[in-house]
């Protein structure tokens, strides 16, 4: 599981930025259990997907998803019109980190008001001044994380509109991820405290993303213990949480904020064997405890970081399971990356199976 916090994600493994003041459990459920059917559309939703309507890049992305395109077949339908345009530039005007200025690729924005059946002029209209000759460098929290997620994550298809800028008003200090596997050796559910300083005056709260690499596995249950729930939306196709939190107070610069919250999840048939968290900053202190169900312990556990979301493991070093039942991890000064823990079963106990979950931060 991965989850996503300015840590980043979590996978077993949390996204956001970042209160205190006890959540309503019904309408938390409830808001959970219609989101998970497709049911549940949120007033923030609605409005990050309206933000930046009014630019050619968030008419762009807003027309691709009325239409349900993906940018591979746009590029192929361009291409059979005779444009060549690929997927990594549709990708970038999209984003907003470039724009289209030559002749073939003005001549490709008419042709893409035809495809996403806008009206003419209707893209070409938004295009500002030409832009100085070189690259353009992409926005911190978007570059950042995509530095570490890659095109298209998981992460970003979840937030939609919001992956632009999310928690880009403050950055995580110090995380403490706390995960639970059953006696089945799955997991049982995840609690997290993220202390959280603010970059600008009037932070007031920060997203964070949960992954499950288990579609069996979903959120039952979630409870913030520091901060205000304001949105608990679950993305079955994505096999993702996404949780906003409100701090309760707008932050002064340099304001320090404590998120804390805790999600169980309904038992799945596949064993959780590892557990992930991305960071697209560096963490003053990071703290990963996994906790053993007695009838499901490991044989073996180890530590490993990646530099990126599906890059090699490596600094793989055993740790050692206490008396309580759970191994640890603690990281100072925690570079950006992914930063996991995995385990291993042995014959005679009663978790058995090659998979994971996980919960990411971002």
């Amino acid at each position: 599981m991965s989850s996503d916090t300015d840590t980043d994600e979590a996978h077993a493994t949390d996204p956001g930025s970042t209160g205190a003041e006890a959540t309503n459990p019904r309408a938390t459920e409830a808001h959970v259990t219609a989101a998970r059917t497709g049911e549940a559309i949120t007033t923030s939703a609605l409005h990050a997907a309206a933000t930046g309507a009014d630019t050619f890049p968030g008419v762009l992305r807003e027309a691709l998803n009325r239409r349900g395109l993906s940018l591979e077949r746009v590029s192929e339908r361009l291409r059979v019109r005779g444009i060549t345009i690929s997927q990594a530039t549709l990708s970038s005007w999209q984003r907003g980190r470039s724009q289209p200025e030559r002749a073939r690729s003005l001549q490709a924005v008419d042709v893409l008001e035809e495809i996403l059946e806008l009206p003419a002029g209707a893209l070409r209209s938004l295009l500002g001044p030409r832009r100085p000759r070189g690259r353009t460098t992409p926005p911190d929290a978007e570059g950042a994380a995509l530095q570490i997620l890659g095109e298209d994550s998981v992460v970003e298809k979840a937030l939609g509109a919001r992956f632009r800028h999310f928690n880009q008003e403050t950055s995580s200090l110090m995380v403490h991820d706390i995960v639970r596997v059953g006696e089945t050796g799955t997991l049982s559910g995840i609690s997290t405290t993220n202390v959280l300083r603010a970059k600008r005056a009037g932070a007031d709260r920060a997203i964070f993303v949960l992954s499950f690499d288990d579609e069996a596995a979903e959120p039952v249950d979630i409870k913030v213990t520091c901060g205000r729930l304001a949105e608990a939306t679950y993305l079955k196709g994505l096999k993702s949480l996404v949780l906003e939190i409100h701090f309760g107070r707008e932050l002064a610069k340099l304001d320090t904020t404590v998120v804390s919250y805790a999600v169980e999840v309904s038992p799945s048939e596949t064993p959780a064997t590892h557990y992930e968290r991305w960071s697209r900053t560096n963490l003053h202190e990071y703290l990963q405890q996994v906790f053993f169900h007695p009838g499901a312990l490991p044989a073996d556990c180890h530590r490993y970081v990646r530099e990126k979301v599906g890059a090699p493991p490596r600094g793989r070093r055993r740790i050692p399971l206490s008396a309580a039942h759970d191994v640890h991890v603690l990281t100072s000064r925690c570079k950006p990356g992914v930063h996991g823990v995995a385990w291993e079963y042995g014959t005679g106990t009663g978790a058995t199976g090659p998979s994971g979950t996980g919960d990411r931060p971002g």
